[in-house]
């Protein structure tokens, strides 16, 4: 990593999980609180059905945690993300928590929003802020995320859509339920359509712990899978056909547990 690349790196931690049960990832989020009466906010765009409810229920498991200062940020149709009450409660977080569901959804309520801007900025320069999501929440965090692709027929041409996310995480793609859910597919036709990001797909109840300067940390119960396509000596994408077969010669593939590490900037496990 360059000086000017090394300085520019944020301040802030992102931690995200493939998806499923998430008790323990909340224990985790709880450990790395300087302190557990600061700020939390849950934030549910994603989640279509009953928010509120889902939000309650994450406010009460981090009460256990002896977290008591929760509170549900709602950004929806009814809830606009750039009202300044919204925006002042941002400021003060000190987590800020993103729920599973849809990750287009958060996207669509947030890309181009002052919202964005101000969530950027703490990641950027507030040391110990911390931003989590789960399952969509963790997808939408990335540079780009894939948000269509289903079992074999994603390797053939046309049958995966990606579009951009929020991109506190430069340079990735982030898919989720992984393993669960056959997403080897799509993962590995996104990152040959688009060789210069790196593809991770989290299984559930899996995920990594992102702080600047240090190597990305796997925790969980499964596999972090990582796909490189970035020397890649054959890839017929830029040519294929709507319905044809996509075909990649040299990628690279890690498989990741628990307490290993990887360098996002050279791509290379270690640890």
């Amino acid at each position: 990593m360059s000086p000017d690349a090394a300085a520019a790196a944020p301040l802030g931690t992102l931690v995200v999980l493939g998806g499923g049960d998430d008790d323990l990832f909340l224990k985790r989020l709880a450990s790395l609180l300087p302190d557990r009466t600061v700020p939390i906010e849950v934030f549910t765009t994603a989640t279509r059905r009953q928010p509120a409810r889902t939000a309650a229920a994450y406010a009460h498991a981090w009460h256990q945690l002896g977290c008591p200062h929760v509170r549900h940020l709602q950004v929806n149709e009814d809830h606009p993300a750039d009202d300044p009450a919204t925006l002042e409660r941002l400021r003060r977080a000190a987590l800020v928590f993103m729920s599973g569901g849809d990750q287009e959804r958060i996207t669509d309520f947030l890309l181009g929003s002052e919202f964005l801007a101000i969530l950027r900025h703490k990641y950027q320069h507030e040391a110990g802020f911390i931003v989590a999501g789960t399952s969509a929440g963790a997808s939408a965090l990335a540079e780009v995320m894939l948000v269509d692709g289903h079992g074999w027929r994603s390797l053939l041409g046309g049958r995966i859509e990606v579009k951009p996310g929020l991109n506190l995480l430069p340079g990735v793609l982030l898919d989720q339920h992984f393993a669960e859910r056959g997403r080897y597919p799509r993962l590995m036709h996104a990152v040959l359509a688009q060789p210069t990001l790196l593809g991770i797909g989290l299984s559930e109840e899996t995920g990594l712990v992102i702080r600047a300067g240090q190597p990305v940390q796997v925790f969980g119960e499964e596999a972090v899978v990582v796909v490189d396509a970035a020397h890649v000596s054959h890839n017929n994408l830029p040519a294929l056909a709507e319905g044809a077969v996509i075909s990649g010669h040299g990628l690279r593939l890690h498989l990741l547990v628990a307490g290993q590490q990887l360098d996002l900037a050279t791509r290379e496990v270690v640890g």
